[in-house]
């Protein structure tokens, strides 16, 4: 019987087990994660879930979790895989061997690199995490959120959305700068500034004081910024330590080829944590759609592996890149990679409300960014899928 392990029990290493059965693997399937419980979505956690509001955070119900007929090895973490002997070592010293390996652990938020008070500093990426900042925003006090990323960007919105007073640090001169470009950063950093939130750019966090509790920031230039709370939102690492002597091939991610293959036969890597390769190189993409949508790819290419078959004739990974996220009110969605001397131009609406934007260059249009206009964002993407396709 043939033995499939997915490590990582998120919306990657789910959509991976769901292609496997669906294309016909019967054998053992078992999952490993380092959470307890039962799978869950991640982007309702910066925004529903801080909020306060219901959220089904679910990502199988009674009946998925049937028809997957899978092993659940949860609370546990991966310390080690021997690709020779096809084991997966776990933390509570149990062996396991396999035949196929499904990579799908994702990635760790970065943190600051100073000394930290006790408590009130909080990066955010499990639900754990959501709950934790979610008990201290509502004590209130003074936010101050380090990074201004995506995450940053949704966490200040929310916290501002409760009534609490907020102070955004960017490293860079613009939140958001390095994902849509300079432009159309400094369009959007108007809506912090005219939703009441400090924007405090090109500065670095020197030192986190207070004792037990934070108690504010030491800005690189010697500014003080007075914090109850702090969050810290400057990216994330891929989780990678397990696979060290392994012989997989990574570099700030697992390598994989347009399949989501690794060097080593036998094992894929999709989502967060994969390094695949493409049309322009090489990315690893820290999105929800990418980690919907590369696990099928690398499923069926794991199969295809583990049953002798060509994989050459398998649809790649190569996806256009797309990207949403809920921001003071509004919904922002991107599609495309822009370089950046790209000519970026509103072409409907006003920039203080709904608008769409463009990114083109030598005529083309590379890239589209909406703010609440669906319907023109999603004809623009689909003329731009069309590009990307030919």
């Amino acid at each position: 019987m043939t033995v499939i392990a997915v490590v990582g029990t998120g919306l990657a290493g789910i959509r991976a087990a769901e292609t496997l059965r669906a294309e016909g693997h019967d054998g053992r399937l078992i999952f490993i994660g380092e959470e307890p419980g039962r799978p869950y979505d991640r982007p309702p956690l910066s925004k529903q879930v801080l909020l306060g509001e219901t959220a089904d955070l679910a990502l199988l119900d009674e009946r998925g979790e049937a028809e997957l007929a899978a092993e659940w090895r949860t609370g546990t973490r991966v310390t080690a895989f021997d690709p020779h002997n096809r084991t997966v070592r776990l933390g509570d010293g149990d062996r396991l061997n396999v035949d196929g390996l499904v990579i799908a652990t994702g990635v760790r938020p970065r943190t600051l690199s100073c000394d930290l008070p006790e408590s009130g500093v909080h990066t955010l990426r499990t639900l754990a995490d959501a709950t934790a900042l979610r008990d201290d925003l509502a004590g209130g006090g003074r936010i101050a959120v380090v990074g201004g990323g995506f995450i940053g960007c949704e966490v200040a919105s929310a916290a501002r959305s409760l009534g609490h007073d907020v102070t955004v640090v960017e490293a860079g001169d613009t939140p958001l700068r390095a994902a849509l470009g300079e432009p159309a950063a400094r369009l959007l950093a108007r809506r912090h500034i005219d939703s009441g939130v400090h924007l405090v750019t090109g500065a670095g966090v020197h030192a986190v004081t207070g004792g037990r509790r934070v108690t504010g920031l030491v800005l690189a230039d010697g500014r003080v910024l007075p914090a109850d709370t702090v969050v810290v939102g400057i990216g994330a690492a891929p989780d990678l330590t397990w696979l060290a002597g392994s012989g997989v091939a990574c570099a700030d991610g697992v390598l994989t080829d347009q399949w989501g293959r690794t060097n080593v036969p036998g094992v894929v890597a999709a989502g967060d944590v994969a390094a695949y390769a493409c049309r322009t190189g090489r990315k690893r993409v820290e999105h929800w759609t990418n980690a919907r949508d590369m696990p099928v790819v690398a499923a069926r290419a794991l199969l295809a592996d583990l049953r002798g078959e060509d994989t050459t004739a398998l649809p790649v990974h190569d996806p256009l890149p797309y990207i949403w996220s809920d921001q003071y009110g509004s919904r922002l969605q991107f599609a495309g990679r822009p370089g950046p001397g790209d000519r970026f131009t509103v072409v409907e609406g006003e920039p203080d409300g709904p608008f769409v934007a463009v990114y083109e260059h030598s005529g083309l249009v590379t890239a589209v960014l909406g703010v609440d206009s669906p319907r023109s964002f999603t004809r623009l993407r689909a003329g731009l899928r069309r590009t990307w396709a030919s």
